[in-house]
């Protein structure tokens, strides 16, 4: 049976008083609603018949009413109105990510300077995506009058969010086209295919919000080169100079100069993916700067498409043996730590013989 438009909008008060107050809901507060023109007597009519249909409930004889499964379900599907974040709830959400980041960014920073405590020597930590990010969904939230809220979650589970002011002409009609739009055009694509060409065709299908297809391409795409960049937590680069090799400070200037966030990003490019640990010997290494050392690598799973990797730079006369036992009991305990436990009953899964 289709409500009328009088009880749909009874529903709605009842439902939103209920969710705040806790209590039942009575006529005579419904009465006293705004732009609520009916009166007593014709509400507590419309109770008792929303009541009947299953969408109200009457807990005690004498009590007001509170809303019924199917009724909170009707006006999840067709009475309640988008919800809009307040500037407050964007920054606490935004700070909450942050925080979250950081303690992510503060452990591994700690991984790096234990590795070189026990070894003795220059040490990293590095993360980095194991296969192309695309951007997996857009949402366009409403927020404060005048703004609206983009979150752009990615294949690796990434989501931030940018807050961004409306021309005054766009309407909530033309966000939700632009949500469509921008969700039928630009998703599972990696940032390279962003071309001016694509740009254009999702351009002239945005309607009124068109001018907003800069913001946020431009703002995906730094999400985008962000996802896949390596980062790096270099730390222990004055060990090097408590060796004999490194007694020349000029060579050890060249090397300590080579031992950087940016060299060090570049060596999964040098690796074998087939290996988890591996040890690159002088001329093997990255950098001219450092032909006369070795690197030792290994490399462990965190989840969520996101690769691990540890590893200690070195005079090539280092105890490989057991520099490689220490980064391999490492890496096996930081894998178990940052993968996700499986769930209670989960059946295991049986190992595939594939590479990423």
């Amino acid at each position: 049976m289709e409500l009328s438009e009088r009880k749909q909008k009874i529903l709605k008060v009842i439902v939103d008083l209920y969710v705040r107050t806790a209590e039942p809901v009575g006529s005579k507060t419904i009465a006293a609603q705004p732009d609520m023109d009916y009166s007593s007597a014709t509400i507590r009519n419309e109770m008792a018949e929303l009541t009947n249909l299953g969408y109200l409930e009457q807990p005690h004889t004498s009590a007001g009413r509170i809303p019924s499964a199917a009724g909170y379900r009707f006006y999840i599907d067709r009475l309640m109105q988008d919800y809009r974040l307040t500037t407050d709830e964007t920054q606490s959400i935004n700070q909450a990510m942050e925080l979250r980041m950081q303690e992510f960014d503060r452990a591994m920073s700690q991984v790096g300077k234990l590795i070189s405590q026990l070894t003795n020597l220059p040490a990293y930590a590095m993360t980095a995506h194991t296969g192309g990010t695309t951007v997996k969904r857009f949402e366009i939230l409403p927020a404060d009058r005048g703004s609206f809220i983009l979150v752009v979650m990615t294949t690796d589970d990434t989501v931030r969010n940018k807050l961004i002011k409306l021309p005054l002409q766009v309407t909530d009609g033309d966000l939700k086209l632009l949500s469509a739009v921008l969700n039928a055009s630009l998703t599972e694509l990696p940032a390279e295919s962003f071309t001016p060409e694509l740009i254009d065709r999702v351009t002239r299908s945005a309607g009124a919000a068109a001018g907003l297809i800069p913001i946020i391409v431009d703002f995906a795409t730094q999400m985008l080169e962000q996802c896949s960049r390596a980062q790096v937590y270099v730390t222990g680069q004055n060990r090097l100079l408590g060796h004999p090799e490194y007694q020349d400070l000029t060579k050890a200037q060249q090397v300590l100069g080579a031992i950087d966030e940016e060299t060090i990003s570049n060596l999964p490019a040098k690796l074998d993916p087939k290996s988890p640990m591996q040890i690159l010997v002088g001329p093997e290494n990255v950098s001219r700067e450092l032909k006369d050392t070795s690197v030792v690598v290994t490399r462990f799973d965190i989840g969520e498409g996101m690769q691990g990797m540890i590893g200690v730079v070195g005079p090539q006369r280092m105890d490989y043996a057991q520099i490689t036992a220490r980064l391999s009991y490492f890496a096996e305990g930081l894998g178990r730590m940052f993968s996700k436990p499986e769930l209670p009953g989960t059946p295991a899964k049986a190992e595939e013989n594939t590479e990423d």
